[in-house]
């Protein structure tokens, strides 16, 4: 199962990026995340893309700097909550990499966007119940290209020793 590139797929706010760090910390790897390497390339914030311009321009650009990981080595690659959804993405990571799914019930989403500082574009202005009804309702449409990854952890209490021995056993015994 050993592989030179881990994608992280799942929501907004299950936890990717920071999992991601923790993972790349314990292996020794680097880590990416699609977002970063979206806002250094264009020169702009993903929520300042998503405001000027419209979703389809951004998930085609999004796609462009996911293929562009294909050359990283030893890399843990957190991508945005979208990522897997659209062009054939999901596909193309399971082709690239290993792909782990983080994850999170709806109410945890929720409950982690209306404290987090980073206001994430598609929820902004939404009331806590309209961020509950939508998230549900969102979340469910994104679960069937989630679940396609190879490997299902769960976001909250996010188990990193557990997936390191699910991913390379014999590193599970150091410290």
């Amino acid at each position: 199962m050993k592989m030179n590139r881990i994608y992280l797929v799942g929501y907004m706010g299950a936890g990717k990026t920071t999992a991601a760090k923790r993972i790349a910390n314990r292996l020794g790897w680097e880590v990416a995340d699609t977002d970063a390497l979206f806002e250094e390339k264009y020169k702009i914030s993903v929520d300042d893309f998503f405001q000027k311009y419209d979703e389809q321009l951004y998930r085609k650009l999004e796609a462009e700097i996911l293929k562009s990981t294909e050359n990283l080595e030893q890399t843990v690659i957190s991508t945005g909550g979208g990522t897997a959804c659209f062009f054939d993405n999901m596909d193309w990571m399971n082709q690239h990499g290993l792909t782990v799914f983080m994850r999170i019930s709806p109410e945890s989403v929720v409950d982690r966007v209306l404290h987090s500082r980073h206001k994430r574009p598609l929820v902004r202005g939404k009331s806590e119940a309209e961020l509950m009804e939508y998230v549900s309702w969102h979340y469910a449409t994104r679960l069937p290209f989630y679940e396609q990854a190879q490997i299902t952890v769960k976001s909250e209490n996010f188990d990193l020793e557990g997936l390191i021995q699910t991913l390379y056993p014999p590193l599970s015994v150091k410290n």
